[in-house]
């Protein structure tokens, strides 16, 4: 027993990969967390009505936010949908009335504002809140429902394309049809294509299904949630060869996902990504669950068409084509020349 719990360890302390994954990776989760998960510094922006009370305007004046205040007759929608503020604090009668565009980090922060200014004045006092997107019934599920959509569409294909070429190596098969008269760019996109029928079917599969059985809100067209899906699904497939050529193992895939699939979940809008420090959310553009998430928010949350979601969509595709090219480059050195 002990000889074979020492060759275990002696084998695994041989893999500098498992090792690193084993020790480090961990420590870049949980410092990602504390990130993006922690007590931000995001400052809200507070739109206030002119009819609010000066002594109302002066206790959220002490609070940690920026006030502006709303000019004659403009739709408090436009303060949100533009980005001018997080919230519009009014009043509706006499009920103190906050107006957001969705409920997330930014709003959270300035509502606390706002419970914190009239606390201070009137302990009692009920708010009405209302949201543009969302009703204030819906579950998290609700709520969140795009952002699963697009994890799932990306990460089960990923798992699933970025075992194929390491497996095809261990048992030949690549090195097989190098040695015929195949070009590069046609393995690519053979096993590409292949594997992005399985991508397609998933990808309308899970649409369908949890639009009309999960009866997963959306106010858009249900034909442009398929059709992201299936872009970011062929994203996928694509991303999960080029991390397949580059290991040796199917393990060493598996390996990779805690380092470039779990980040990419904290930019699919699970948080505001202006309110991550030091910059980090512009890492975004750099992941394609970004893209297809965002699109599937525009459509399914704010109803949007193809004029707001076009170029989510090209960078997909765009995405899907960049790494095609690398797959193809990097297989030269499978081929003996």
């Amino acid at each position: 027993m002990l000889n074979l719990a020492k060759r275990v360890i002696l084998q695994v302390m041989g893999d500098k990969r498992t090792v690193a994954m084993i020790l480090f990776a961990p420590l870049l989760i949980l410092t990602l967390l504390s990130l993006l998960l922690g007590n931000i510094s995001y400052v809200p922006t507070i739109a206030v009505d002119k009819t609010i009370p000066a002594p109302i305007v002066s206790a959220l004046k002490e609070q940690d936010a920026t006030i502006i205040t709303m000019e004659n007759d403009v739709d408090k929608t436009l303060y949100l949908k533009d980005k001018k503020a997080d919230a519009v604090f009014s009043l509706n009668g006499q009920s103190p009335k906050i107006d957001i565009l969705e409920a997330n980090t930014k709003s959270g922060k300035a509502m606390n504002c706002i419970q914190d200014a009239l606390s201070e004045l009137n302990p009692t006092a009920k708010m009405q809140i209302n949201r543009v997107y969302g009703d204030s019934d819906f579950s998290t599920f609700d709520s969140m429902g795009y952002i699963f959509l697009g994890i799932f569409a990306f990460f089960l294909v990923f798992v699933i394309s970025g075992t194929a070429l390491v497996r095809e190596r261990s048992q030949g098969t690549l090195e097989r049809l190098l040695m015929s008269q195949i070009k590069r760019y046609e393995v690519v996109l053979g096993y590409t294509l292949g594997y992005s029928v399985f991508a397609v079917a998933q990808a309308i599969l899970v649409s369908l299904y949890s639009m009309f059985v999960l009866h997963l809100p959306f106010e858009g067209n249900a034909f442009w949630v398929v059709i992201t899906m299936v872009l970011t699904s062929i994203a996928a497939v694509a991303f999960g060869a080029t991390v397949s050529i580059f290991s040796t193992t199917e393990f060493q895939v598996l390996q990779l996902i805690p380092l470039i699939i779990v980040p990419q979940i904290f930019f699919s809008g699970l948080i505001p990504l202006d309110t991550i420090p030091y910059g980090l959310g512009k890492l975004c553009y750099l992941t394609p669950i970004y893209y297809g998430c965002s699109a599937l928010k525009l459509i399914m949350v704010e109803g949007q068409g193809i004029s707001a979601i076009w170029l989510f969509l090209v960078a997909l595709l765009g995405y899907a084509l960049v790494l095609c090219t690398i797959n193809v480059v990097a297989l030269k050195k499978y081929r003996s020349i």
